[in-house]
This record gives C-alpha cells, sequence and structure tokens, in this order.
C-alpha cells in the first residue's frame, strides 16, 4: 500500500512543476502556470504538442462547460460517497483506474459503468510510458482494457491518462496509433496526501479559485476533503451557469467543429 501512495504522490506531483519539466530521458511532466482569474491556464510548448497528436487538456471553446475526472489508483472508502453524489446531482465523470484498482475493487468500478461514467485507462502497472517502447505500451493499455471489460459492461477504453502525469512525443503519437486520446487536466490541488487532508472547505477553495470555462478537473477519489466538498461544489457552479458534460461530449464537439470548420 506504502508504494501504490508513493507512486500515486509521484504521479500529481507534476501539476506542480512548471511547463519546462523534462525527466532524464526527455520526457515531460506536465504542468501548466496557475491562476485564479477564472482563466484558462498556459501550457506554453505543450499546447501544440497536444493539438498534433489530438490530446486534450481543456475545452478552449468558451463554453462554461466542466469535465470531471477522478484518478483511481487504490481505495480509501470515498469513492462510494463520490458516486452518490454524482448520481444525486445527475453529474458525469470519467475515473482513470489501474490494475491494482480494478482487482481490488471490482463492484467499484462495475459500478461506475452502471451509473454512466466513463473507465479511462490509467495503465495496468502505473509505468513510464516514455522509457518504454511502443509494444510494450500497448500491452500495459490492453491489459488494463480487458480487466476492465472482465468486470462491467465497458468492453473498451478510449481516453489515456499518462501515468505519473509523464509523456513524450512519442508516447503522444504512438498511443494516438493505439486509437487513445490522451486526457491530461486544467484545474489540479495536492489532494492526494491522506495523512494531510485540510477539511472541506480547502478542497472547496481550490477548486473554486481556479474554476474556469472548459475545466478538466483532476480529483482523486482518496480524498476524504474531495468527497465532502463534492456536493457543495456541484451546486455552487450550477449556479454559476456551468455544466458538467462528460469527455465523450468534448471529443463529439472538437470533432464537430473541425468538420464545420475544417481546423
Amino acid at each position: 500500500m506504502q508504494k501504490i501512495i508513493s507512486i500515486l504522490i509521484l504521479t500529481i506531483s507534476f501539476v506542480f512543476m512548471g511547463v519546462s519539466s523534462v525527466n532524464a530521458v526527455g520526457g515531460y511532466g506536465w504542468g501548466y502556470k496557475k491562476n485564479s482569474d477564472n482563466e484558462i491556464p498556459e501550457v506554453g510548448k505543450y499546447g501544440d504538442m497536444l493539438n498534433k497528436y489530438d490530446a486534450f487538456y481543456v475545452d478552449d471553446s468558451g463554453d462554461k462547460s466542466i469535465y470531471l475526472t477522478f484518478d483511481n489508483g487504490y481505495e480509501e472508502g470515498y469513492t462510494k460517497d463520490v458516486l452518490d453524489v454524482l448520481k444525486q446531482e445527475d453529474v458525469p465523470a470519467t475515473f482513470f483506474v489501474t490494475g491494482h484498482y480494478v482487482k481490488e475493487e471490482p463492484k467499484l468500478v462495475k459500478r461506475m459503468v452502471d451509473d454512466g461514467h466513463i473507465i479511462g485507462n490509467h495503465s495496468y502497472h502505473h509505468p513510464d510510458f516514455t522509457i518504454m517502447r511502443k509494444a510494450e505500451i500497448k500491452k500495459e493499455l490492453d491489459d488494463l482494457e480487458k480487466a476492465v471489460a472482465a468486470v462491467s459492461d465497458q468492453k473498451e477504453l478510449q481516453y489515456l491518462r499518462p501515468p505519473r502525469g509523464i509523456f513524450s512525443e512519442n508516447t503522444l503519437k504512438w498511443t494516438n496509433e493505439l486509437g487513445y486520446t490522451h486526457i491530461f487536466w486544467s484545474l489540479a490541488f495536492k489532494d492526494w496526501h491522506t495523512g494531510n487532508q485540510k477539511g472541506w472547505k480547502y478542497a472547496y477553495d481550490q477548486i473554486m479559485d481556479q474554476i474556469h470555462p472548459g475545466a478538466i478537473v483532476l480529483l482523486h477519489a482518496v480524498s476524504s476533503d474531495n468527497a465532502e466538498a463534492l456536493e457543495k461544489v456541484i451546486i455552487d457552479l450550477k449556479k454559476q451557469d456551468y455544466t458538467f458534460k462528460s469527455l465523450d461530449d468534448l471529443v463529439f464537439k472538437d470533432q464537430l467543429s473541425d468538420a464545420i470548420f475544417g481546423i
């Protein structure tokens, strides 16, 4: 368990690095320039790379849409509460899961799908894709897809969040060729440390301070703060005329825009 927690901490720590962070073998750690003025954060050169391979970190249409995503590597007992709130408020979400999570929590994975949410691929073993060959990456993704299909009615996975938030041009290219859509994020905060939760108001304030039209929000379901804040966040954002959409809506809108405007 401690090893899993350490890996997850490493994963999200890249959120707080600058957009120029590079690992030893030439991969990049996802990052962006935070702001609190309700505008889309800057990602520098990453934006062009993502556009080249049909990847997303935000909906840049200007619509007041929000896309909730959760990374689930292990379970702390709060995912049921999260699912209950999402169902009550009729809000869709995407859960990026690992092989460990599917193996340990098949009933929760099944419920995610049964409730109308999307399961995303976070790989089976959570490795660094940038030091792997294409065939090795494919096996990681295939194994996770098979595991999800074995416990739920979702038989194919379309969306991918790279393990540890690390990517390279090759990993973007290869996974795009494998039929996956990379999903990064434009809003996140330090929510994964289960031993250092700060109360629901902290989570609420972090989300509300960073929110912006088109936000892809990354949360962790291991956070008691998130579970307690989620209902109020959703209700208050709805009052601000935000609409919660699924990643399928985002991709369809992008494809429609391409078809109409040829961009």
